[in-house]
């Protein structure tokens, strides 16, 4: 049924944003990871399964990344899941100051691609990603997935998706 026009816009029963927190340790990077699939089967999030799997790798990389190098100054770090009609939005964040980067891809490296890994999920998804301060000092990074691959056209370059921060209003695009 579509909306008459001049009248509310209802929107999917499964958006909204959720926040829950974990101790910066080990053992919260497979819960966080659980506990967001949860969340979208639960609110019955039509998301593609290539999707999930991007997003659910992206959580534990950001919460990995927050437990490894932010849990000295940050015993305690918050996952948030913000889910608008057509897109969906994972942050983590924490109370270090510092600002991760993504690293060029030396393959003689054993670790310290994560940032770079969630960069090219979101990308590849037709997403985006980025790292904000906090007012308290911390930083938050987010990434950005639409609920279904985008497939460019023949020849076309992909688009720079407009994403906003992760506290905005979950219906915004």
């Amino acid at each position: 049924m579509e909306p008459r026009e001049g009248g509310p816009t209802r929107h999917p029963s499964y958006e909204g944003v959720w926040r829950f927190t974990a101790a910066a340790v080990d053992v919260s990077v497979p819960q966080a990871r659980h506990a967001v699939r949860d969340l979208l089967v639960r609110q019955g999030v039509p998301l593609h399964d290539e999707i999930m799997d991007g997003l659910l790798l992206i959580v534990s990389e950001l919460v990995t990344n927050a437990v490894r190098h932010a849990a000295l100054l940050s015993p305690e770090i918050a996952v948030e899941v913000a889910i608008g009609p057509e897109w969906i939005r994972v942050s983590v964040e924490d109370n270090h100051p510092y600002r991760p980067k993504a690293l060029e891809a030396d393959w003689g490296q054993t670790g310290g691609r994560g940032l770079l890994l969630v960069r090219e999920i979101a990308q590849e998804a037709g997403g985006a990603c980025d790292v904000e301060h906090t007012a308290s000092g911390g930083k938050i990074i987010w990434a950005a997935l639409p609920l279904t691959p985008k497939a460019p056209g023949p020849g076309a370059a992909p688009q720079e998706p407009v994403v906003t921060s992760p506290r905005t209003d979950p219906s915004a695009p």
